[in-house]
C-alpha cells in the first residue's frame, strides 16, 4: 500500500488495521497537533513521516528505502548524518540516516546491499503513545526484487520515537514455499567529529579488516578499550556484544542495544570521501552470518539508540 501524498500537514489515521488515510487538516489545529506521525513532503518531493514524541524527540523516514534520516533529541540537536551527495531521486539509495541492508550486506551475488534501501516501504500502522510516537512500514516483494532475488518475503520495520531514544524492529518473514537465506545491516550513519570519536564495548571480538584489501579481509582480535577513526575505517566484529557506547566527539554519549543483531561494523571513508569524512562514523547491527528461514518462518532483530 503505497503511499504518496505531497500535502505538509497530514497526520495518519486508521479506520481498521488494513487501511490507511490521510487527514488534512488546518494549519492552525496542526499547530497544536504537534505529537504523533505525520505525512509530509521531503527532499526530492518524497513522501517523508515525521514522528514526534511528547518531549519533541523527533525521527524523519521516508518511505524509500524505509531510510531514517534524522533523529533529533529534545535539545532539537540531529545524531543522524545524511552526506552532502545524498540525492532523492529514487535511483540512488539515500546515502545517510539509517539505510537497510537487506537481503545482501555488501558486495555479493546481487547488487551492492541488496535492494531494501532502493524500494518504496508502505505504512501499515501508527501509534501516538503517551511517551512515544510509532510507525510501522512494510515490505514484500515485487517485480524488482524478484528480477535479482527470486523469493516472496515479507519485512516488518517499526520505529519509535521516545524520551531521547529511538528505537526499531525488524522482522522478516518466509513467505515462499521455498526455504532462502539471507544477510542484513542496518548501515547507521552517526554525525560525528570523526578525530574525538569511539567506540566501547568491542575489545576481545574476533576482527575481519578490509583495510587494505575488502576482497581479503585480515583476520585478528580487538584488544583496544575503546576504538577510534585515525584514517580509513572498514572492520567487521563478529558476535560482538549487545550493548556498545559510542562517544560522538560532539558531546554526546550515545548507547546503542540490540537484540539478534551478531554482529557489529565500523566505517569511514576517510578521504575517500574529503567533503564529509570528518562529519561522521558508521556504527551498524548487522547479521553477517546466513539466517535461513523455512516457508513461514520468521527472524527478528531490534536496535535501541539512546543517550546517556
Amino acid at each position: 500500500m503505497a503511499m504518496m501524498v505531497s500535502v505538509s500537514n497530514s497526520f495518519l489515521t486508521f479506520n481498521s488495521p488494513n487501511h490507511l488515510r490521510t487527514s488534512r487538516r488546518r494549519r492552525g489545529f496542526c499547530a497544536m497537533a504537534t505529537t504523533g506521525v505525520r505525512v509530509t513532503e521531503g527532499e526530492g518531493n518524497l513522501p517523508k513521516l515525521v514522528l514526534t514524541s511528547p518531549d519533541k524527540s523527533e525521527a524523519e523516514i521516508y518511505l524509500f528505502g524505509g531510510c531514517v534520516t534524522s533523529w533529533k533529541v529534545a535539545s532539537g540537536k540531529d545524531l543522524l548524518f545524511v552526506r552532502p551527495d545524498a540525492v532523492f531521486n529514487k535511483i540512488k539509495p539515500i546515502s545517510g540516516g539509517i539505510p537497510h541492508c537487506f537481503p545482501q550486506f555488501g558486495p555479493g551475488v546481487i547488487q551492492q546491499h541488496g535492494f531494501g534501501r532502493n524500494m518504496d516501504w508502505s505504512v501499515v500502522d501508527s501509534e501516538n503513545a503517551v511517551d512515544n510516537a510509532a510507525v510501522t512500514l512494510e515490505l514484500k516483494d515485487g517485480p524488482y526484487s524478484r528480477s535479482m532475488w527470486d523469493f516472496a518475503f515479507h519485512a516488518l520495520y517499526k520505529v519509535v520515537v521516545g524520551a531521547d531514544c529511538l528505537s526499531t524492529e525488524l522482522k522478516i518473514t518466509n513467505t515462499d514455499d521455498k526455504p532462502f537465506s539471507f544477510n542484513t545491516a542496518l548501515h547507521t550513519y552517526f554525525r560525528a567529529s570523526v578525530t574525538g570519536a569511539s567506540v566501547k564495548g568491542l575489545k576481545g571480538c574476533k576482527t575481519l579488516n578490509k583495510d587494505p584489501d575488502p576482497k581479503n579481509p585480515i583476520e585478528g582480535k580487538e584488544d583496544r578499550d575503546a576504538v577510534t577513526f585515525p584514517g580509513f575505517v572498514d572492520c567487521v566484529y563478529l558476535d560482538a556484544p549487545n550493548e556498545l557506547h559510542f562517544d560522538n566527539g560532539l558531546g554526546d554519549q550515545i548507547i546503542i542495544k540490540n537484540t539478534n543483531w551478531s554482529d557489529a561494523v565500523l566505517w569511514n571513508p576517510h578521504v575517500q570521501m574529503e567533503a564529509c569524512y570528518r562529519d561522521f562514523v558508521c556504527v551498524e547491527n548487522a547479521k553477517l552470518g546466513d539466517v535461513k528461514l523455512e516457508p513461514g518462518q520468521s527472524w527478528t532483530a531490534t536496535q535501541l539508540l539512546s543517550i546517556s
